[in-house]
């Protein structure tokens, strides 16, 4: 009964692998894109399923053992928080780790060039829009891909008495 709380591997070796592998999936993550969890298409839950497989070997090795698993999951918990607390307290840091916001529309017009650059197609940054309340692109100040996958939408000012929307 002790065997399935002792760990089969050396507990440094336990927590270096899962070090790495936070790690290196972080490093994955943050440069593969920007899209929030309910925006991921069925490739991306896919791909997210296989590489949690696979990583799963290289965190715990040979070892099947309770006590192994859990010793694993507190370091990755461990590893999370220190790296979303330091990320808050250094600007620096967060600049390195975290996405930062694109431009997609500015006064109206698309900027496809930051659209391809993001993989956002034109019917999903039209989808946002119309969420927004905006029907046409023209009546849009900016609209920014955030650093949390969201798009935000600015709309032009309403048009007043005597002026055309679009006309400022």
């Amino acid at each position: 009964m002790a065997s399935i709380w002792q760990p089969d591997i050396a507990v440094a070796e336990k927590v270096l692998r899962a070090v790495v592998v936070y790690l290196f999936m972080l490093a994955a993550f943050r440069f593969t894109g920007k899209r929030q969890v309910g925006q991921l298409t069925p490739f991306d839950l896919v791909l997210l399923l296989i590489i949690s497989n696979v990583v799963q070997n290289a965190i715990i090795g040979p070892d099947n053992s309770l006590g192994g698993g859990l010793l694993g999951a507190v370091v990755i918990l461990a590893l999370n928080y220190a790296i979303v607390e330091v990320t808050f307290r250094s600007k620096r840091l967060r600049h390195l780790l975290e996405a930062q916001p694109t431009l997609l529309v500015h006064n109206g017009r698309i900027l496809q060039k930051n659209l391809n650059r993001e993989r956002i197609s034109l019917e999903d940054l039209h989808a946002a829009l119309r969420r927004s309340g905006v029907a046409d692109v023209e009546h849009v100040r900016a609209a920014v891909l955030e650093d949390n996958g969201g798009i935000s939408v600015i709309p032009r000012a309403a048009a007043g008495p005597g002026e055309f929307p679009g006309s400022r």
